[in-house]
C-alpha cells in the first residue's frame, strides 16, 4: 500500500470504478485494492494477503480472506467479484467492505438455479447490464448469467467441463473454449474466447454465438503489415 510511486501489486487482473476509486482485483496477492483517484494512494480494501478457502464470507475488509479474485463489476452499492479460486461470485458492500459468497457453492461445475445452490467453474470475467451480471465461466467454456433481482444463475452457452470447441451457431451445439472476458453491448455479450483467439458475439435471447474478430489462429495482423 501507499503512494503510487511505491505501491506494488502482484498479477492484477480486473478493474472497476466506483465512488471516486479504482478497485483492483490483485489476483496474485489474493486482495482487492482501492486506489483513490484524487491522490493515487493505494490501500488494501479486502483480503488478508493469503489464499483462503472460505466459501461463505461474513467479515469486513482486510479481515475477510479471499481466493484469486479475477475480475470486478459494480452494481448499485455493491462490488461483485469473480472469485476464480473458489468457483464463486462474491458480493461486497461498497460502504463497509462487508463480503460474502453470492453465487456458487464452491463446487466446480455447470449447474443453474438459485445463486446459493448453483455451481460455477473458475469465473474469470464479469460485466453488468441492467440487473444482469454476465460471467465468463472459463473452465466450463460458458457464458453464464446471474439475475441480480431474482438471484438465479442461468446458462446461455456451455454444456460442462469437458464440452468445448470453436463452433458458431445456437445452443446446445455452439462451443467456446476458455473464455476469459465479457462486455455488455446493445443487448448482446461480447466474449474474449481466449483459446480460440477470437472475439465472439453472444445473443442471449436466441442463445446463439457468432465469431466477429479473429481467424482462430494466434497473431497480430492488423491488415497493414
Amino acid at each position: 500500500d501507499g503512494p503510487a510511486e511505491t505501491a506494488t501489486f502482484r498479477a492484477p487482473q480486473g478493474l472497476a470504478l466506483a465512488r471516486g476509486r479504482l478497485f483492483v482485483a490483485d489476483t496474485g496477492n489474493h486482495l482487492i485494492r482501492a486506489v483513490d483517484l484524487a491522490t493515487w494512494e493505494v490501500t488494501t480494501w479486502a483480503g488478508t494477503g493469503e489464499m483462503t478457502n472460505d466459501f461463505t464470507g461474513g467479515a469486513r475488509g482486510p479481515a475477510q480472506g479471499i481466493n484469486s479474485p479475477w475480475d470486478l463489476a459494480v452494481h448499485g452499492s455493491r462490488l461483485l467479484v469473480a472469485m476464480a479460486g473458489t468457483h464463486q461470485v462474491w458480493r461486497f458492500e461498497l460502504g463497509n467492505a462487508f463480503g460474502r459468497a453470492y453465487a456458487g457453492t464452491g463446487r466446480e461445475d455447470l449447474e443453474d438455479g438459485p445463486a446459493a445452490r448453483a455451481a460455477l467453474a473458475q469465473p474469470s470475467g464479469l460485466a453488468v447490464a441492467g440487473d444482469t451480471l454476465w460471467i465468463a465461466d472459463s473452465e466450463v467454456s460458458a457464458v453464464r448469467g446471474l439475475d441480480l433481482r431474482e438471484e438465479k444463475v442461468f446458462t446461455v452457452i456451455g454444456e460442462g467441463l469437458f464440452d468445448f470447441g470453436d463452433v458458431d451457431g445456437a445452443y446446445p451445439e455452439a462451443r467456446l473454449q476458455h473464455p476469459l472476458g465479457v462486455a455488455a453491448w446493445s443487448g448482446r455479450v461480447l466474449v474474449a474466447d481466449s483459446y480460440n483467439h477470437r472475439i465472439k458475439v453472444v445473443e442471449p435471447g436466441s442463445r446463439a454465438v457468432a465469431s466477429r474478430l479473429g481467424d482462430g489462429k494466434p497473431g497480430a495482423d492488423d491488415g497493414h503489415g
